[in-house]
């Protein structure tokens, strides 16, 4: 069974339903066992470095029981005689480890909104997918924000977990899904999880180094093919994707920043405070909500990008 012919029908799929939201989605699962483990380990009270090692436990364990669940999927999964069965199994589960329909949907929801001038509509929407203070955007603030996160998704919501299935499978899909699933819920540099939850940010970071430079990549890639700067895109890929706070982050939002021709970044409020993020791209266009539709199509021919090259990669090379 070709590995990548299950990623296809995945990525079908995912067209087709989207990640529907449910209890028993295999990501709220996990969410779930973070929370479990997080309830029994964190203690205020604990110091620094036993916080990191009670992390770092957390983070073994929820692999551990993770990928166990993910070598007993595909190992099933060989026993059915029926290969159809097998593929379309395999590419069930798969759907629910990537997202571009779900961040297609948030960014198409948020261009709805600016399109018809309902902005407080708008910055409601986007505040569902980012972490800043939202009540106060213009248009420009919030299609900033939903750009940022496109692109910045387009890398652990959808070419990092098609990495590690292309080279691991189903288990090595869910190991991925699971550690960025930690990440999210307590890699944060607060004062609660600032120690705790320092190994699950360094296992993400980790994770995602070399599915962030390959979808920096592919997106002057599908600059090219959708006739956007992707010349643009790529110089402003080599000039400023270090410039941005995460490790990985820059390598998505300074390509699509530079094939759009608008400038990512600036300062965001969070509770009330004023944080800077460095500049990425030129601001040779003023961002409007038709760069959101721009990041989106930049997304899907990514995605799609990626699949052909793996299968080549994979089944014929």
């Amino acid at each position: 069974m070709s590995p990548m012919i299950v990623a296809v029908v995945a990525f079908l799929l995912d067209l087709l339903i989207g990640d529907p939201r449910s209890k028993f989605h295999p990501v709220a699962l996990m969410g779930k066992l973070i929370s479990f483990f997080e309830k029994h380990l964190l203690r205020a009270e604990d110091k620094p470095l036993k916080k990191v090692l009670k992390g770092g436990a957390l983070v073994y364990a929820v692999l551990i029981i993770v990928m166990g669940i993910g070598v007993a999927i595909e190992l099933l999964t060989r026993e059915i005689p029926n290969h159809a069965a097998q593929i379309f199994i395999q590419a069930l589960v798969l759907c629910f480890m990537i997202s571009p329909k779900s961040l297609a949907k948030e960014g198409y929801g948020i261009y709805f909104f600016l399109e018809h001038d309902e902005l407080d509509y708008a910055r409601k929407k986007v505040s569902w997918i980012v972490g800043r203070d939202t009540e106060n955007l213009n248009e420009a603030e919030v299609t900033r924000a939903t750009v940022e996160t496109v692109s910045e998704n387009t890398v652990d919501g959808v070419i990092s977990p098609l990495f590690f299935f292309a080279i691991g499978g189903i288990p090595l899909a869910m190991f991925y899904r699971a550690a960025n699933t930690m990440d999210s819920m307590i890699g944060y540099k607060s004062n609660k999880y600032f120690f705790f939850g320092q190994i699950a940010a360094r296992l993400d970071d980790i994770l995602n180094y070399i599915p962030a430079r390959i979808t920096g990549l592919l997106f002057v890639m599908s600059a090219f093919i959708l006739q956007l700067d992707y010349k643009n895109a790529f110089a402003m890929m080599r000039r400023d994707a270090k410039k941005h706070p995460s490790p990985n982050g820059g390598w998505a939002e300074a390509t699509v920043a530079g094939a759009l021709n608008v400038r990512l970044g600036g300062t965001n409020y969070y509770f009330g405070e004023p944080h800077f993020r460095a500049y990425m791209g030129e601001p040779n266009e003023s961002l409007e909500a038709s760069h959101i539709l721009g990041s989106i199509r930049l997304m899907y021919t990514a995605t799609i990008l990626f699949l052909i090259i793996s299968y080549i990669i994979r089944d014929y090379l």
